[in-house]
């Protein structure tokens, strides 16, 4: 069966940061990664080069920023004022916060602190890296009308409702 809409996938994978060398993720070990197919749950690269391959394929794609978690953006780093942390015994840099904004919630990572502003930076962590991917396909299969309709995998190695 080849990779197409609406197929459910399952594949071995590791992916690096093309210029640091450093393995950002890996299922090696560990259990497979499933998803949808053509349900925007993968990063855009990964997905088109997984378009038409089939079980037992193996292979390497390098995705670039704009297909993998966007160009980092200077606009997305903000000073905020210490006091939108109250409540907060010590902000320190590294730390996660989920932030409520008129679009909705966003993610930011503090990066800088001093006594009367917090630095704070939505890009994502992967946001401006080209990626390295080296996939080997384990299975595909027909997604059912219910998974169709959710967007996502259900069952082993997907969403359990």
């Amino acid at each position: 069966m080849t990779i197409a809409q609406h197929k459910v996938v399952t594949i071995h994978y590791k992916v690096v940061d093309v210029d640091s060398g450093e393995v950002i993720d890996s299922s090696e070990g560990g259990q497979p990664m499933t998803y949808l197919h053509g349900a925007q749950n993968i990063i855009p690269g990964l997905e088109q080069a997984l378009e038409g391959k089939t079980v037992g394929d193996e292979f390497e794609v390098t995705v670039a920023p704009a297909d993998a978690y966007g160009e980092y953006s200077d606009d997305r780093v903000q000073q905020v004022p210490m006091a939108a942390f109250e409540g907060v015994e010590k902000v320190e840099p590294g730390m996660a916060f989920t932030a409520q904004t008129e679009h909705g919630p966003i993610s930011l990572i503090v990066t800088e602190v001093d006594e009367a502003t917090v630095t704070v930076d939505a890009n994502h962590p992967l946001a401006g890296k080209s990626l390295q991917f080296s996939v080997k396909i384990e299975s595909v299969r027909d997604a059912s009308a219910e998974e169709m309709a959710h967007g996502h995998v259900h069952g082993e190695g997907g969403h359990h409702h």
